[in-house]
């Protein structure tokens, strides 16, 4: 065992203090937000419902943008009506439900989505410290603390791959290719999981739960 040292009683537990360091991340995005989005004309909020759609090829309804986004519908519908205002965004009807509008990108509008959703690109120099062993490290746990973080109700279920129905975690007694992916038939490592993707479609309980011990495991 490690040899105790003075630090050992004087440190708060490292998961307290990777929070802390996560929430200092929280506040620098929350920064680069407001200043990237307010350089083109957008709202934050504007901002991220121009990304959200960029992940989708037929469009989301007004409700879908607000659970995903975490904020009210009339929240969304400002938002919405001032990005058709600016030519971004145009309405169209669900053709699973005619009573229910999308709300898509216009062809304007994907080039601003392109650059909304590439604010985060900031961070990537940080993370660019790491060695590509830790980054996937790193990502792998990450992408376990939003899995836990969704299913504790505590933040937006997102088009990830371990809530999706396509995804097999652990089919494979490969290190480097663990999982595979139904969708696209093919194994897929750490490296390769998404937090968004176009092709996501969110699997029943209780297959989340066993999709999650599984990746977990």
């Amino acid at each position: 065992m490690p040899k105790p040292t003075p630090f050992d009683d004087d440190s708060a537990p490292l998961p307290q203090r990777i929070a802390v360091g996560l929430s200092k991340v929280g506040l620098s995005l929350k920064f680069q937000a407001v200043q990237a989005a307010g350089a083109r004309g957008l709202s934050p909020t504007q901002g991220q419902v121009l990304a959200l759609l960029l992940t989708s090829r037929t469009g989301l309804r007004p409700s879908t943008l607000a659970e995903r986004l975490a904020v009210t519908p009339p929240t969304v519908t400002d938002s919405v009506k001032a990005l058709e205002a600016k030519g971004l965004v145009e309405r169209r009807a669900d053709a699973d439900d005619a009573r229910v509008s999308l709300v898509v990108l216009t062809a304007r509008g994907r080039g601003e989505a392109k650059a909304s959703a590439s604010w985060p690109d900031f961070l990537a120099s940080a993370v660019d410290v790491m060695a590509p062993a830790e980054q996937e490290v790193f990502f792998r746990g990450l992408v376990k603390m939003i899995s836990t973080l969704q299913r504790e109700g505590r933040i937006p279920v997102s088009a990830m791959c371990v809530t999706c129905t396509h995804f097999r975690p652990n089919a494979y007694d490969d290190a480097l290719l663990p999982h595979h992916c139904t969708y696209v038939n093919a194994p897929m490592g750490a490296r390769h999981l998404r937090l968004e993707c176009a092709e996501h479609e969110e699997a029943p309980e209780p297959a989340r739960t066993s999709q999650f011990a599984a990746f977990t495991g």
